[in-house]
């Protein structure tokens, strides 16, 4: 991403930063696309911008893991301008995109085209997930060599897991080979089939068909026991179950290269958000129980869940307000994930600052091998600033889409500037280009 910014002065705010333990009062400036200096009272040079961020936290910029941005193919739901936008508004100067595309991300052209995509209409930095399988088919693996060298920075068929233990096998083992993770959607296709909420009575009641628990953690399992076998990278994506959590703890107290991830909407809602039919609370993996989320929250406070990621679905209305058994699964989440963590996790659950952002900073660095994640003097300043204090009622949205469950809710902390390259793409909730 080129810079054409002047040097920006981020002065006197909290700075937080987990990759070199800082948590301080400090000013950060900001020179040709690099952290210059972190420092307390700097002295700006004459033509240097100032933001001042008294009271505000300072991080390095966010990084979103798991976004769904829709194109190719079904930019009537988003599209790579939209959805980095949205991703600029809700802090996040980076996003890692899925590829379950129309067609899918399954070779070096489509790379590229995301790529390209994202140098002349992203606001901000985009990085392609590639497909394990030609067309998410499970059949056949993709050239994942050839992906990796085009810019792909992990594997997976998201919304379609492969369900071949051997063939999954083998992705693993060949994106061992590039130090790239292989990011799988747990999810068990026969014991799933057809189900759309938590199997429970709250499902018997509604009379909708219920997907089980065990379809999750069942893959979980296979998939722990896959990565013991290969030594390969493995993340678990969006878990939603206790069990799931349970499986994740134990195989890193036995060393495993596993990370995993969890969403805002599983450690805030569980199924009874579904009552009355609310399409937009149909997810996959389904919203589950109290149990769960109480699980979930144990997870994160105690690193077993090592990032948070929006898995950010954008649906059009048409398609959300269809009855809810043939209404597509998926909300959108970009622009409201800093809030939630901040409400639910911080204010409610007592998380600290500085492990809640590395849930978004450090972690998802880490996972998919980023650069950026810390602010190290001479690493590139991508920077985002938080009012951790600032409320605010979800009523409108950057992204295309609107499918969110939190539509009215009232929210504490908010992303106020977004810093991508040095270049400020947004400030105090105005999109900047």
């Amino acid at each position: 991403m080129a810079n054409g910014a002047g040097p920006l002065l981020i002065r006197g705010g909290h700075v937080v930063d987990p990759r070199n333990k800082r948590d301080e009062i400090a000013d950060v400036l900001l020179v040709d696309g690099r952290i210059s200096e972190i420092g307390r009272s700097l002295r700006p040079a004459t033509g240097v911008e100032v933001y001042e961020a008294a009271g505000k936290l300072v991080t390095p910029g966010l990084i979103d893991m798991h976004v769904h941005l829709r194109e190719p193919g079904q930019e009537e739901k988003e599209t790579i301008a939209t959805g980095t936008a949205a991703a600029a508004m809700g802090g996040f100067t980076a996003v890692a995109c899925m590829p379950n595309t129309v067609p899918a991300l399954d070779n070096v052209s489509q790379i590229q085209f995301v790529l390209m995509k994202a140098r002349s209409e992203g606001h901000v930095r985009v990085y392609p997930v590639g497909a394990i399988t030609k067309g998410q088919e499970g059949k056949e693996l993709t050239e994942i060599g050839a992906m990796f060298r085009a810019g792909c920075v992990a594997l997976s068929d998201d919304g379609l897991p492969v369900a071949n233990s051997n063939l999954f096998r083998r992705a693993l083992e060949y994106a061992h080979t590039f130090n790239i993770p292989v990011i799988d959607h747990c999810e068990d296709a026969e014991l799933f089939k057809n189900g759309v909420m938590n199997e429970g009575d709250l499902s018997s009641r509604l009379g909708l068909k219920g997907i089980p628990r065990q379809a999750e953690y069942i893959v979980v399992a296979r998939n722990i026991a896959l990565c013991e076998l290969t030594h390969a990278r493995l993340h678990l994506t969006h878990l939603s179950t206790s069990e799931s959590v349970a499986l994740v703890r134990d195989a890193k107290k036995r060393g495993l290269p596993i990370t995993a991830d969890t969403c805002p909407h599983y450690f805030t809602l569980t199924e009874d958000a579904v009552a009355g039919y609310n399409t937009l609370a149909k997810m996959n993996p389904p919203l589950r129980r109290e149990e769960d989320r109480q699980a979930l929250i144990a997870g994160l406070l105690d690193g077993t869940m090592d990032t948070i990621a929006s898995d950010h679905a954008p649906h059009t209305f048409a398609q959300k307000s269809r009855e809810f058994s043939v209404a597509p699964f998926g909300i959108i989440g970009l622009e409201t994930t800093v809030g939630l963590l901040f409400t639910e996790m911080i204010q409610k659950h007592g998380m600290s600052v500085m492990a809640a952002i590395r849930t978004l900073t450090e972690a998802p660095a880490q996972a998919l091998n980023l650069p950026g994640g810390h602010l190290t003097v001479g690493s590139i300043a991508d920077v985002t600033v938080i009012d951790p204090k600032e409320r605010w009622e979800v009523k409108t949205f950057t992204s295309k889409s609107r499918n969110s469950p939190f539509v009215g809710r009232t929210l504490t902390g908010k992303a106020v500037l977004t810093v991508v390259d040095g270049k400020v793409v947004m400030r105090d909730g105005k999109l900047l280009d």
